[in-house]
C-alpha cells in the first residue's frame, strides 16, 4: 500500500519557481506540462513538457521554470511497494511520457481518492498508482516520443472514443494541420495501420456491441457507428468479420462466439 502526503494537478506557477530540496524526503513523482530545468548529472538540463521525473526517498530535488510560467502535475508519497522500489525507471532523470492525458486523469483519481476517500481508499490509491506505473513503465521503453506523436495520439484516442463521427483523410490531416499523404504516413508508422483503417475497426467494433446488447435497428446502429448508408456497413462489416450484421448478431445471441 501507498500513502500520499500530497498530491496537486495542472498547477500554474510564476517564472521565478523553484524547488530546491537537497536532501530529499519521499517519493515524489514529477510530470511537466510546459518545459522546465532540472538538476542531473551535476548541472541544469532543460527538458520538454510532458517529461516526468521520479526521485526516491532522500534524493536531490531540484527543479525550475524556464519559461513565462511551470505547469505541473506532481505527488509526493511513501511506499515499500516492489513495483515502485524496484521499478526499472531512471531515478532523477526526466523521461518523455507517452501518454499525458491519461496519466493526468489518474492523478486526478489520486487526488480525489487522497482527499475524499472512503471505505476502499487504501486500495483505490494503490491501484491507481500501479495502473500509473505502468502507465510510466511503457513509455520509458518506447522510443520516439515526440511533439507530433502527441497530436497523432490525441486524434486517435477521438476516434476510438467516437468513431461514429464523419472521419476522412483530409479531415483528420486538417486537424494536425499536415498534408493528407504526411499524416497516413506517420500514422501507420506510428501505430502499425492506416488512420483509415483505425477509424473502421473502432467502429466495427462499437457495431459489434450495439448489435449484441441493444434493440436497435440495423440501419440505427449503421448510422450510430457513422455508416450513413447501411449497405455500406453490412459490405464493410462482413469483410472485417466474415459476417453480415444479422449473422453476427444472430451467432452472438445464440451463445457462439464470432470475431
Amino acid at each position: 500500500m501507498a500513502l500520499i502526503h500530497y498530491v496537486e494537478c495542472n498547477t500554474t506557477h510564476a517564472s521565478n519557481f523553484v524547488v530546491d530540496v537537497p536532501a530529499g524526503a519521499h517519493w515524489l513523482l514529477v510530470i511537466t506540462k510546459t518545459p522546465a530545468l532540472f538538476w542531473v548529472h551535476g548541472g541544469l538540463k532543460q527538458y520538454p513538457a510532458h517529461s516526468v521525473v521520479l526521485y526516491q526517498p532522500q534524493q536531490k530535488v531540484y527543479y525550475q521554470a524556464c519559461t513565462g510560467q511551470f505547469i505541473n502535475d506532481w505527488i509526493r508519497f511513501e511506499s515499500s511497494e516492489p513495483y515502485i522500489t524496484e521499478s526499472p525507471l531512471p531515478l532523477g532523470i526526466p523521461f518523455a511520457l507517452s501518454d499525458p492525458d491519461y496519466c493526468q486523469k489518474l492523478l486526478e483519481l489520486l487526488a480525489s481518492e487522497h482527499h475524499m476517500g472512503g471505505d476502499c481508499k487504501a486500495s483505490s490509491i494503490d491501484l491507481l498508482l500501479r495502473a500509473l506505473f505502468n502507465k510510466l513503465w511503457e513509455s520509458y521503453f518506447q522510443d520516439n516520443i515526440t511533439p507530433q506523436y502527441y497530436k497523432l495520439l490525441k486524434l486517435r484516442t477521438s476516434i476510438q472514443t467516437n468513431p461514429g463521427e464523419y472521419w476522412t483523410v483530409a479531415r483528420m490531416a486538417g486537424v494536425l494541420e499536415i498534408s493528407s499523404g504526411y499524416l497516413q504516413n506517420i500514422y501507420k508508422k506510428t501505430f502499425g495501420l492506416s488512420c483509415m483503417e483505425d477509424v473502421i475497426n473502432s467502429r466495427i467494433r462499437m457495431a459489434k456491441e450495439y448489435l449484441i446488447h441493444s434493440t436497435e435497428s440495423i440501419a440505427d446502429i449503421a448510422a450510430r457507428c457513422g455508416y450513413p448508408n447501411v449497405e455500406h456497413f453490412c459490405r464493410q462489416f462482413k469483410q472485417v468479420t466474415g459476417y453480415t450484421p444479422r449473422n453476427y448478431q444472430r451467432q452472438a445471441k445464440a451463445g457462439a462466439s464470432p470475431p
